[in-house]
């Protein structure tokens, strides 16, 4: 895996402690973290969205007051990439098109590529016509 791409210092420390806390390094587990982990407002809530003693994730945290615009993205992102979470009557709220837009986009990407390592890899260069022109090629 290549290396990961954190927000931030606090982000990073977040990241690794949860994956100790839980005990578990699996996918689900880095994607979840890493995602909460983006902002210091998610971070400090952690606990209204994930139940360390059931290990499974709290979907009520998601409509509690200290969420914001951003943090309910990142919120919905982190709950599908767990399980497949998406609110039901409210399906639409977890689709790229509302989810990826805001400022955490970049991060998103880190956090699919720690879900599906086995399909997020590099991939070949793609040759385009240009290339093969520049070569004397058709």
């Amino acid at each position: 895996m290549s290396e990961i791409r954190f927000a931030s210092k606090e982000h990073e420390n977040f990241f690794f402690t949860m994956l100790h806390k839980c005990g578990n390094t699996d996918c689900y587990h880095r994607a979840f973290f890493y995602c909460v982990g983006i902002s210091d407002t998610a971070r400090n809530n952690v606990g209204r969205m994930f139940d360390f003693k059931q290990d499974c994730i709290r979907p009520e945290g998601l409509h509690e007051g200290w969420q914001t615009g951003g943090t309910v993205r990142l919120t919905r992102l982190a709950f599908n990439l767990w399980n497949g979470y998406a609110e039901q009557g409210d399906e639409r709220m977890s689709t790229p098109y509302e989810i990826f837009d805001c400022g955490y986009a970049p991060y998103f990407y880190e956090a699919i590529k720690m879900r599906y390592p086995e399909y997020c890899r590099d991939l070949p260069a793609v040759k385009t016509r240009a290339d093969s022109a520049e070569r004397g090629g058709r």
